[in-house]
Parts: C-alpha cells; sequence; structure tokens
C-alpha cells in the first residue's frame, strides 16, 4: 500500500496539472457515474493529502463561495493507481474507475479501495479518526505523543496505527526505529518524549524526501556504499525486506516477525 510521501506527491501533481481549471470527469467502468457526474465540468481547486487518502476539491466556474463546491475521496488501497496520459487520451483500457481530463494532461484511476463523493461532515470525519500527518504543517504531533505515551502496545504497532500517527506504512515504520535504535517490540509508553521528538522529526524529514524524489530513501550518506543490494527499483533500507541479510552496521543477521498481519524487520543487536 502507498506510504503518505506517494500521496502528497500525487496531490501536488494533480495541482500542478489540474489546479485552477475546469476539467471533464468520468467513470468508464461505470461504478462511480454519479460522483463523475457531480463534479463534470468543474474547477479543480486543489488537491490535498491527509495520511494515505487523497482529497480532490472542485468548484463552479463563477463563484468562490462554498455554494456548488464537491470533493472527492480517493483511498488507493492495495491495488490502486493514477496513471497519466498527454491529451487527448485514448480510449479507456481496462477497469478505469475515474478518469479526469484537462486541458494538457488526463489521468485515469484504476482499483483504488475507495472513490467516494465527499461532504465537508466526510471529511471532518475523516480528520478527527487519523492521527498527525508528519508531511502536513498543521500536523499536531502532540497529539501522537500523548496516544504513545498511554499505551501499553509495542512501539512498531502503534507507528503503523493511522489512528495515531497518519501516513506511516510499512517500510518507514521499520527505518524510523532502525535509525533510532529502539526494539520495535518495546512498550509504547516506555518511549520517552526526547525520543518521541526524534522519531517524529525523522519521520518529517525522510518522508519530504520521499515526496521530493518520489521514492524512499532512508540510508544516511555514510552508510551508503554501494552495496550490490541496493537495487534500483527497491528503497535503499537499512532493515526493511532484508531479513536474513546482515545488518549495514553490525553484520548481525536482520530478522522478520509477523506483528498485527505485517512483516516486521529488524536488527536484534542494532535495535536492543
Amino acid at each position: 500500500m502507498p506510504e503518505g510521501h506517494t500521496l502528497h506527491r500525487l496531490a501536488r501533481r494533480q495541482q500542478r496539472v489540474f489546479g485552477g481549471s475546469p476539467v471533464r470527469v468520468s467513470s468508464p467502468q461505470g461504478r462511480f457515474v454519479d460522483g463523475a457526474a457531480a463534479v463534470d465540468g468543474l474547477v479543480f481547486a486543489k488537491a490535498e493529502a491527509w495520511g494515505k487518502h487523497l482529497v480532490q476539491h472542485f468548484r463552479p466556474l463563477e463563484g468562490r463561495g462554498r455554494a456548488g463546491r464537491r470533493m472527492i475521496h480517493v483511498h488507493l488501497g492495495l491495488y490502486g493507481a493514477f496513471t497519466e496520459a498527454a491529451m487527448p487520451m485514448d480510449d479507456p483500457v481496462g477497469q478505469v474507475r475515474m478518469r479526469i481530463e484537462g486541458r494538457d494532461v488526463g489521468t485515469d484511476l484504476r482499483g483504488p479501495t475507495a472513490c467516494e463523493l465527499f461532504t465537508p461532515a466526510d471529511l471532518d470525519a475523516l480528520i478527527a479518526r487519523l492521527g498527525p500527518d508528519p508531511l502536513r504543517s498543521d500536523a499536531d504531533p502532540a497529539r501522537a505523543r500523548d496516544a504513545i505515551g498511554r499505551s501499553r502496545r509495542p512501539i512498531a504497532a502503534l507507528l503503523m496505527d493511522q489512528r495515531v500517527i497518519a501516513g506511516v506504512g510499512n517500510v518507514y515504520r521499520a527505518e524510523v526505529l532502525f535509525r533510532a535504535g529502539i526494539d520495535p517490540y518495546r512498550e509504547s509508553r516506555r518511549i520517552d518524549p526526547d525520543e518521541f521528538d526524534g522519531l517524529w522529526s525523522d519521520l518529517v524529514a525522510l518522508m519530504r524526501i520521499g515526496v521530493r524524489r518520489g521514492r524512499m530513501h532512508v540510508v544516511r550518506p555514510e552508510d551508503d556504499h554501494g552495496a550490490p543490494s541496493y537495487a534500483t527499483d527497491r528503497p535503499r533500507t537499512y532493515v526493511y525486506r532484508r531479513a536474513g541479510e546482515p545488518c549495514r552496521i553490525c553484520g548481525a543477521t536482520v530478522r522478520v516477525v509477523e506483528l498485527d498481519g505485517r512483516n516486521l524487520y529488524w536488527c536484534p543487536v542494532c535495535q536492543r
């Protein structure tokens, strides 16, 4: 599932190619016909991300008030993806849930978990159930710090809980814990405030790199020795997807175990 940096990068891209202009919206697949019709011909006002959720805002051609405004909420899930093409676009191929056509660029959405019209109340409810997003300037990390400080669950579990911190997925979870030298099974309430601040700051920095580069890169320059296992089509990582391989720092064998249905990677020496 795409992590938060992917959605923020996607929002920026859609804002750049569609923002401020009227768009045509359709549902070639037929599963979003009414929703597409509700925003078809409106101005693409903005796109924003909240964790792993994308929210597109539309407004009428005339007027700046709330009247006539619409929103679409998209959650890509495991299989969803947007693909772009220059205008005019070819006939849709496959199960295209939503097509957006601008002046110069169009995009097709396939396979999302959610693609739905949103009301302001829906957006408020979404925001209320999500933790702070490290990539948003309005994020309040104190909410996450308080939730972590009250929990007996392993810190690795809480970092993946979107109600605690929005946008963090399996890769960032494993890598920030490694970089901080924190055992992923430590009780969350035993993470002291300074450690939390370090984790939060690291997430902000690493996820911004992901937005900027379009791929994750979590290995510090002093540890990046150009090892052959750094495949060009995979994130550069310390422990993620490296089970059974030697730790890049100490040489111990990287371990993997299932936690809450997801693989958790860590170094038993560096993360005591």
